[in-house]
């Protein structure tokens, strides 16, 4: 499979912190394994903000979305049975030392382009809250700051 092809794999995940590890290595080894080894550090940030806010916040299980999108975009997403909004993250940091609250903050600081979208097909409801990078160099600058929009994705699909 060349870097011009689409992919994607999901992972089903249970709902306990562990999971935040495993989401993250099996990400690493994904990426990796598609020639993508410069998206790797941010993708990983970004896959256990959300992974993590999956679990922590709800009760059921979650699961791991990442989809290629030629000509060079990956998107990473995470789904979870709570259907109600992610909380809007602040343009900053909170200036304590608390590391709660501050996911979708670094997921808005080092994406390209983030949203969300409510989930209701076949019996299934929750959320599914995405990002994505570019394979341009910016994003090869590890945690360089880009600037990220609020959207709500029209494919309802996870």
């Amino acid at each position: 499979m060349s870097g011009n092809e689409p992919w994607e794999y999901s992972l089903y995940i249970p709902n306990d912190l562990r999971a935040v590890t495993v989401s993250r290595r099996t990400l690493r080894l994904i990426l990796t394994m598609h020639g993508l080894i410069r998206l790797v550090d941010v993708a990983e940030l970004l896959a256990a903000e959300l992974v993590s806010n999956a679990v922590r916040h709800t009760k059921g299980p979650a699961a791991l979305r990442v989809r290629w999108a030629p000509p060079g975009t990956l998107r990473i997403g995470a789904w979870d049975t709570d259907p109600e909004p992610p909380e809007s993250p602040p343009a900053l940091p909170a200036p304590d030392d608390s590391e709660d609250g501050r996911g979708l903050t670094l997921v808005r600081a080092c994406s390209d382009l983030w949203g969300w979208h409510p989930l209701a097909a076949d019996g299934n409801r929750g959320k599914y809250v995405w990002c994505e990078l570019g394979s341009h160099d910016s994003v090869s600058a590890t945690l360089t700051p880009l600037p990220a929009a609020h959207v709500i994705d029209s494919n309802p699909s996870l």
